[in-house]
């Protein structure tokens, strides 16, 4: 087995073959450029960032999945089969038989339900979408059980629609861990944490970690003793960390990378007419938004809250920065969720803001910091901010920094703006629903720290109305409620949301196969083949 540096190594052999000579990866490997200095672990019961997120999908599985084309469509991966009890509160789950994990032990319901009890009582990042079911350290054991090697049982607190339940499952917290193995590699308790967050990985999926260098790459190889149809057709992928977006498409033109994840604009109109590129595109349930910290007390004033919404120039960006990767969306449920609309209620008046300003005590404008991603678009977006928000007399500091840095500032509250992605857990309106407009707990040690939360946006009476949300049986009425909130949401919050991602990804002509779905957690590997 060769390791990343060996791989690597290849590529560069290959470009010193001569004058004008293209590079090519390894034909047993896939190679792709991509910003992936938001990932912080490896860990499903504790990633909570979109590059996590794709690869733990390629190394771990869940009891159920849903189908990426038709996410209506759920269907048993680790879960053969399962059903609802009478009292609508007992869950029961047959696991399929002989199906291994990446150190040969053989998967039980046992593992299943050491899986979801970890992250219950861990309580990372994804933590409350199993908690929020009325799990926690003290009962999770009781209400999570395996009675005997090849059947699961989990209890819920009480009654709510068995789809939104199953669901949950479908995220990425949801994975299945090998508990021989984590427990084996325990330090103080800690569940094989540290272990799986950095150092192999312990799933029944296509794909087994080789290694993580943080803000380098990491590479996979394929488990060959994978269990279903998806297994892996090319033996390993690597995924380096490229930043510049213009880096990635001189990387794709001579060969050095299969895929370029993260062109813009400007490289994808340079590579239209190059019959060595092809370019696949899916729209995602990824919003991009800039929230305000409401610990700011200048940021707190409603007056404030709803200038900065008409100080971004929407349709400028999406046309000249964006065009062919995000499209204009303002409301927190992305566009393809039950209860999304398509309202559009704010656009650039500068005239307008300078009056809601002048208002909120602020007639010169003030001056403010924003913490930023040092990505493009990102920059590219948060320097049009900064022009934008002069015009009203906003002065802009823009602090870039990678994607850790920014992330683990805004989630302890340190932030004043903070301009970020935000992708979907689950297939449910819920999921979206309970970040952006609930907050149950508004001190700095709540167990439930949503995006809501992050921003000390304290809400109770949102909070109810959403909460009765995800409990309404009759779907109209649900989808009423999500309306109403989203309208309301956007007059009083302090999220500024402003596009929908299309994932756009360019890659070479003799390489396809790569799975894009809904979410940032449906991008699947095992497929891409070489020609």
């Amino acid at each position: 087995m060769r390791t990343l540096t060996t791989i690597l190594a290849a590529g560069a052999v290959a470009i010193g073959l001569g004058a004008g000579a293209n590079a090519a990866t390894p034909k047993d490997t896939v190679v792709m450029a991509a910003q992936i200095d938001d990932l912080i672990s490896l860990d499903p019961g504790e990633s909570f960032e979109f590059s996590g997120s794709e690869v733990i999908s390629n190394m771990y599985q869940r009891l159920i999945a849903y189908d990426i084309k038709d996410v209506t469509r759920l269907y048993g991966q680790l879960a053969e089969t399962w059903y609802v009890g009478g009292d609508g509160k007992t869950y029961t789950f047959k696991i399929r038989r002989g199906i291994k994990f990446h150190s040969g032990n053989v998967l039980t319901a046992h593992d299943a339900a050491y899986s979801l009890q970890r992250a219950v009582i861990m309580n990372k990042s994804p933590g409350f979408i199993l908690t929020q079911f009325g799990l926690n350290k003290d009962n999770v054991k009781q209400r999570i059980r395996a009675t005997d090697d090849h059947t699961l049982v989990v209890e819920t607190a009480g009654q709510v629609a068995p789809t939104f339940f199953f669901y949950c499952l479908t995220a990425v917290v949801g994975g299945v861990v090998d508990s021989k193995a984590a427990m084996a590699n325990e330090r103080a308790g800690d569940f094989g944490n540290a272990w799986l967050k950095s150092e192999a990985s312990a799933g029944t999926g296509p794909y087994k970690l080789v290694n993580w260098k943080p803000k380098e790459s990491y590479s996979l190889i394929r488990f060959d003793d994978h269990w279903s149809g998806d297994k892996a057709a090319t033996q390993r992928v690597v995924v380096r960390h490229i930043a510049e977006p213009a880096s990635q498409r001189l990387l794709l033109e001579k060969g050095d990378v299969d895929y370029a994840r993260n062109l813009t604009k400007d490289q994808l109109e340079a590579l239209a007419n190059n019959k060595d590129i092809k370019v696949q595109q899916e729209r995602k349930g990824s919003i991009l938004y800039y929230s305000l910290n409401q610990k700011n007390p200048t940021l707190a004033k409603p007056e404030v809250r709803e200038a900065l919404k008409y100080l971004i120039d929407y349709d400028a960006l999406e046309k000249n920065v964006l065009k062919g990767t995000y499209v204009v969306h303002q409301s927190f449920l992305p566009q393809g969720f039950l209860g999304a609309i398509p309202d559009r209620p704010y656009k650039l008046d500068v005239a307008k803001a300078k009056d809601l300003l002048a208002k909120g005590g602020f007639p010169n404008g003030f001056s403010i910091t924003m913490d930023t991603r040092n990505t493009s678009p990102i920059t590219d977006i948060a320097q049009t901010m900064q022009a934008t928000f002069a015009q009203a007399g906003v002065k802009l500091e823009i602090i870039p920094g990678d994607g850790r840095q920014t992330l683990t500032k805004y989630r302890a509250r340190n932030h004043d703006i903070y301009i970020g992605r935000w992708g979907p857990d689950y297939q449910d309106p819920h999921t979206n629903a309970e970040t952006f407009a609930m907050n149950e707990d508004n001190t700095d040690d709540a167990k439930s720290k949503t995006l809501a939360w992050r921003n000390a946006w304290n809400i109770p009476e949102m909070t109810a109305k959403t909460k009765s949300a995800v409990r309404e049986s009759d779907t109209k009425k649900r989808v009423a409620i999500y309306e109403e909130v989203q309208r309301e949401h956007h007059k009083t919050s302090p999220f500024v949301i402003m596009f929908q991602q299309i994932e756009t990804v360019a890659h070479r002509a003799n390489v396809g196969g790569f799975l894009m779905g809904p979410s940032f957690e449906d991008n699947l590997y095992h497929a891409i083949k070489k020609n």
